[in-house]
């Protein structure tokens, strides 16, 4: 069967926020309304062989949930977990990818939501071992915000212009200006700089909610309590907002109520 047949016989066999498309080396990529907790979209990829057809996650799963570890292992516990997950839900795990195999292909849809599922429950596994700093430095900036009397909302869903859907951790109006606020926090250094091109990459995907605007604006708060950040990390963030360093909260209050001017890097993406 060749791609373009195979795609849209698994469309037909998925609800609509479910979207099949090529993808390298021969594998069909369905992009599900299922997401990791950092807000990444969970992707099945489907191979079709002789008789059966391979469902994959690549990889991206596992290796996601070791970047959220401070050595990039997984402890014999965690793998236990994960192993548990994929007994339940009859999904195996193969060198680091979870897959499923499936004979029947009417059967397509309902394996492509199986093994998704699966993804998020193991990719859930990071809250039993997440770190103490992530969580408590955005309540501190919660508890920071709430003492000044300033509004805010926190955790706000955007869309980008992709049509992917973004986590903002905090949306703040001050003096009638709004700031849209994304915290880097990252426990290890091989998670920070994944951290810092997910921000670009969710800024200028939402570059149209600050765009002929002064009155509304990216800022990136990192959390410098720990030496993992480079100097090429805010570099990078400031070419598509302004950045903020949590050590100087007084800073970042100014910028909370200050005007702010696109620089010529971030028009360039728009």
């Amino acid at each position: 069967m060749n791609p373009t047949t195979l795609c849209s016989f698994i469309s037909n066999g998925l609800p609509s926020l479910f979207e099949c498309a090529d993808a390298p080396e021969g594998a069909l990529r369905v992009r599900t309304p299922f997401m990791y907790p950092d807000g990444d979209i969970v992707d099945i990829f489907v191979e079709e062989g002789q008789v059966k057809y391979l469902l994959t996650d690549f990889g991206e799963t596992i290796g996601w949930l070791r970047t959220q570890t401070f050595s990039g292992e997984l402890t014999t516990n965690q793998l236990l977990m994960i192993e548990d997950v994929c007994t339940t839900l009859g999904i195996r795990l193969d060198n680091g990818q979870l897959t499923l195999i499936c004979s029947d292909i009417s059967e397509l849809g309902d394996s492509v939501i199986r093994l998704a599922q699966a993804c998020v429950r193991v990719s859930d596994i990071w809250f039993t071992f997440r770190t103490r700093t992530t969580r408590s430095v955005a309540d501190e900036v919660d508890a920071w915000l709430y003492e000044r009397a300033l509004q805010h909302r926190r955790s706000v869903r955007e869309t980008g212009r992709s049509g992917r859907k973004w986590t903002i951790d905090f949306q703040v109006v001050a003096k009638d200006r709004e700031s849209l606020v994304f915290l880097l926090s990252a426990g290890a250094a091989t998670r920070a700089r994944q951290l810092t091109e997910r921000i670009v990459t969710a800024c200028m995907d939402l570059s149209h909610l600050t765009w002929k605007s002064h009155e509304r604006s990216f800022i990136s708060l990192f959390d410098d309590s720990s030496d993992i950040w480079r100097p090429e990390d805010y570099e990078l963030v400031s070419s598509v907002s302004r950045t903020a360093v949590w050590s100087r909260a007084d800073e970042f209050e100014v910028m909370l109520t200050s005007d702010w001017s696109p620089p010529p890097a971030a028009l360039a993406h728009r």
